[in-house]
């Protein structure tokens, strides 16, 4: 009788374990690397980012921070900003984007909403993007589904890997 209490209390504690341990990589909440895009409609192209992939998206439990540079190749730096002109500054911190807020996830869908953004469009009051997702262990995959405006005509996809 022992015995078979002390065997059920070790194997209960080994199956919360492993569950404790699957748990925290069934949650999206991290620190993530797209490394891939997928572009749908006109022009449709998958992209494979580069190393050093600059981009960062972290999700803690309600809030959500995104950077990203989006030139194919580095932005060029500015000796001096107080005479450099509009193109010089366009290509310099145009590509560079930005957002932080909120999120929630439904079912399989994240919803976020910034609370600030780079593109003040974004910030706008009832602004929201939502993405369908999948998550594989370390790979998460999301895809854009609509914002305030409705259904996304020509939605892209992206890769991420957990780095943290």
């Amino acid at each position: 009788m022992k015995k078979s209490l002390i065997v059920s209390l070790a194997l209960g504690l080994l199956v919360s374990q492993a569950l404790q341990g699957q748990s925290k990589h069934a949650s999206i909440q991290g620190v993530w690397q797209v490394v891939e895009i997928t572009i749908t409609g006109p022009g449709a192209r998958t992209i494979t980012v580069p190393e050093p992939r600059p981009n960062l998206t972290i999700l803690s439990a309600r809030h959500y921070s995104q950077l990203h540079d989006d030139t194919p190749g580095s932005r060029p730096v500015l000796a001096d900003v107080t005479k450099a002109t509009a193109d010089q500054l366009r290509a310099t911190w145009g590509p560079f984007a930005g957002d932080a807020g909120t999120y929630e996830v439904t079912d399989n869908v994240i919803t976020i909403r910034p609370i600030v953004a780079k593109n003040p469009a974004a910030m706008a009051p009832g602004a929201f993007i939502s993405y369908g997702y999948m998550l594989d262990g370390d790979t998460l995959r999301i895809t854009e589904q609509r914002n305030q405006n409705g259904p996304l005509a020509n939605p892209a996809s992206f890769k991420a890997i957990r780095v943290e």
